[in-house]
Formats: structure tokens, sequence, C-alpha cells
């Protein structure tokens, strides 16, 4: 069989090069060998935020009645919360997946597919048949698995991963999280907040090790005010089953060591590009360090007629990376676009409570980039949203480039900071000024107010505005 563009793979890079191919008029065939709609929809952004959402809702339910208190006498029915979470995962992958797919007109194939010369794919069909593809251009967009960091014993441990995690029919008493990143966190939080005993380990420093050092204080004071005991600067050098728990042996930065235990083991140490069984050596596709496909800034691989989008490039990995790869790949294979992606705005928001937003630069990397600036960090005593919401946890940090007011990064802990940051990336795509957006309107009440506050913060002391000067 013989089509414009084959693709290996169905999530959001994978529709995205698909829908743009079929508006051009070409023929599009993908291949899938797991369930369509990729991660984000079937086992990473949806069921994650459902989840997260369903517990907050508890949390917050809880600590109204007792405050202080996260844990009920009610267990909760963790088969029916996952029930509704796989639902609602059912009807999003059959509205804006499998249905799209039908409506704009291209083949999805339930299979193994892997490169052989031409280049062309065979392709090893789920009903035992097998076919061969070949395409004017392939585009590579497989995604990212679960990484599991070498531990002594690990394998032994029946471990927990972030999708494993969110299908358990039934809630552990106790659970560890290896990682303190954005996957940690929020799957730390969702535990604890359906009254499981949480542990994390992280092995640098701080928690949200990526963002600022105010915003990990931050989170790390709200992780333990909640019960979840942290630690950090510490490594998992073994784990083993015990007395039907798992045991994991820790080692500090100072060497001294330690063990903690708990009923299961989750491991969140980032996630993989998924590369396995696809033969791309051998039609000349060079891969990087971390196993990714190595692209030009056009994602095209060294093979002239085979790209990659998303997860499996090594780009940030975020699924509206994903969604503009797909995009951007399509102009560039069928149209010579030339088109490229520029990142320096581009937002992160990690689902705990409060959230955590950025864009731009940190402070550390404004000055490794030979930036001279200067910071503005305001806490969110000073927001009115987060005085209405009886909720000051948190803060906003600016970073501007000193002399011109250029806004450089900024960086939220807040209720609704995905949200917020927004108003920062457009500041950055425009190359705004701390001094331009301390005078944009910007209504009042809301979390993004917080923004326009912490700009103004570089000329005024805010403690002593009315709460709606400008």
């Amino acid at each position: 069989m013989s089509y414009d563009l084959a693709i290996i793979g169905s999530g959001s890079g994978a529709f995205a090069a698909a829908i743009s191919a079929r508006r051009k008029g070409k023929t599009v065939v993908m291949i899938e060998r797991g369930t369509v709609g990729g991660t984000c929809v079937n086992t990473g952004c949806v069921p994650s935020k459902a989840l997260l959402a369903a517990a907050e809702a508890r949390h917050v339910a809880l600590d109204q009645h007792f405050p202080g208190i996260h844990t009920s006498a009610e267990p909760v029915d963790a088969a029916a919360l996952s029930g509704a979470t796989q639902e609602l995962v059912a009807n999003l992958r059959t509205d804006k997946y499998v249905d799209l797919a039908a409506e704009y007109g291209w083949d999805i194939l339930d299979g193994q597919a892997h490169f052989v010369d031409g280049p062309s794919l065979h392709v090893d069909l789920a009903d035992g048949h097998h076919t061969r593809i070949t395409a004017e251009h392939y585009l590579v967009a497989t995604g990212s698995t679960p990484y599991v960091p070498p531990i002594d014993g690990i394998d032994e441990v029946n471990y927990l991963t972030s999708t494993t995690a969110m299908a358990l029919a039934a809630l552990p008493e106790s659970l560890i999280v290896i990682g303190g990143n954005y996957v940690g966190l929020e799957q730390a939080q969702l535990f604890a907040h359906l009254g499981v005993r949480v542990t994390v380990v992280e092995m640098l420093d701080r928690l949200a090790p990526n963002e600022e050092p105010e915003i990990s204080a931050g989170l790390r004071q709200i992780f333990t005010d909640q019960g979840i005991t942290v630690h950090t600067g510490t490594t998992i050098t073994a784990a083993e089953r015990r007395d039907e728990q798992v045991v994991v042996s820790l080692r500090d930065g100072d060497g001294h060591t330690s063990t903690a235990r708990a009923d299961n083991l989750l491991v969140a140490t980032g996630r993989t590009p998924t590369t396995d069984g696809l033969n791309l050596p051998a039609v000349g596709v060079k891969l990087g360090a971390r196993g990714e496909i190595v692209v030009d800034d056009h994602l095209r691989s060294h093979h002239p007629r085979i790209w990659a989008a998303g997860d499996v490039t090594g780009h940030p990995q975020f699924v509206y990376v994903a969604a503009a790869h797909g995009a951007v790949m399509v102009d560039n294979a069928f149209d010579g676009a030339g088109r490229t992606l520029e990142y320096h705005h581009l937002p992160r928001v990690t689902f705990t409570t409060p959230a955590i937003a950025a864009a731009g630069l940190t402070d550390t990397q404004a000055v490794e980039h030979g930036y001279d600036c200067e910071c503005r960090v305001l806490p969110l005593e000073y927001v009115p949203r987060a005085l209405v919401n009886r909720d000051t946890r948190g803060l906003i940090k600016l970073v501007a480039e000193r002399g011109t007011g250029r806004l450089l990064g900024a960086h939220v802990l807040a209720d609704n900071a995905g949200d917020a940051i927004t108003t920062a990336v457009y500041a950055l795509a425009n190359t705004m000024t701390v001094h331009q957006m301390a005078n944009l309107w910007c209504p009042y009440l809301t979390m993004a107010e917080g923004i326009k506050l912490a700009a103004q913060a570089f000329t005024r002391d805010i403690a002593t505005l009315s709460c709606c000067a400008s």
C-alpha cells in the first residue's frame, strides 16, 4: 500500500500531522500498536487531571469539616473512581480521536511497524497478518514511556508507574514516590488527598528542581503541612519486598543511610523516548544519548523522508508541543515551508494544589544566558484574588533584564497558576517590559492580576497600594 504520509503512533503529534496532511489533500495511514490516542488522553493528562480534581474535592471537603485533618473513616472507592475516569477517557478518545480520523478520512492500522530498506514500513498486524507500506514521507510520533532507574531489586517489588497507579482497584495505606518533579509531585498529592500516607524521595536538593527555589520551598512547606513526608538530596539504592511491604534503602547527600517502607512504590523519575522495535538505525535515522530521534530545527531526521514529532524527539514533553510539531512537520515536508518553532515563551504547568506554572527563564538561567537581571517576588498575601480565596499559599516571581525591564521569565505558585501564566506567555512572545505589563488593563479579582502587581513591584511598593490601585 502506498500513501503520501505514513505515521507511526496515534497521539497528539500524529493526529495534528494527519489532520494537516488531509487538509492538503494528502493520503494518510496511521499505525498504532497500542490504544489509539496516545499517552495524553489514555494514561496521561486527561485521567491524571480528572483524578486530581476528584482527590482535591475530597481534600477540601474534609478540611472544611476537620481543619488540618486530611483522612477519612470512609475509605475511597478506588475502583469506582478509576471506572468513572476511564469512562471519561473512552468518551474523549472516541470523540477526539477515533471519530475524527473517520471524519477526515485516513486509515488506522492496528499493528507493530518497523522500517525496512526503501525506506518502507513492515507492519505486523494484530490479526496475525502483515503488510508493507510505502510513503512519500514518514512521521515517527511514538511518544515516550515511564523511565525506571537501575535500582537494585526494583524489578522484584512490583512497582507502580504513573500509568499503572491510576488504574488501581484499591488504594494502598502508604506509598513511596520516587521523583520530585512534575509527575511525582502530582501523583504524591493525588494519593495524599485520597487519604494515603505518602513519602516523596527526590535525588536532587529540592522538590520541583527545575523551578525557582522560592517555588520549591513554598511547595515543600505545603506538602509538609498536608502530612506528606519529603526526602530531598536522597538516593534510593535498593528496594525489596519484606512482610508484604516495599522497603527501600536511602542515602542522603552526607552519606547517611536509612530505610523507608510502604505498601507500594511508585516510580516517577521521568519519561524516555519510545523507539524500541522501529529499526531506525537501519534506515539511517540517528538516535541521541537518551534514545531520542535526532532532528533538525525543521523536525527532519538524518533521513530526508523520515520526520519525528513530540516526546520522541527529546523536545519538551508537552502535548501542545507534540501537536505543534505535527502541523509544522507537514508544512515542511510537503510545502518546503522551512517552519521552525520558538520555545522561549513555552509555558509549563504542574497541577498540584496550589499549582506551579512558569514560562521563560529562571533567575539562574537568565544569568547563564548572559543577562544582567533583577527579580521581584510577590507573596500571594498581596494578591486580592488569593485573599478572597482565603488561600495565600504561594508567590509570583518575575525575572527581568536590568535597565530595559524586558521580561525574561515568570513563575507562579498559586491557585489557577496555569491560567495566570498565559499573561506572561503573551508578554514574552512580544518582548514586553515589566513596565508595560504594569500599566496594562487587568480584571480585578483574578490571579492574573498578580502578574501585573508583580510587574508593578519593580517600581512601586505594593504594600502601599489600595486593593485595586494601578
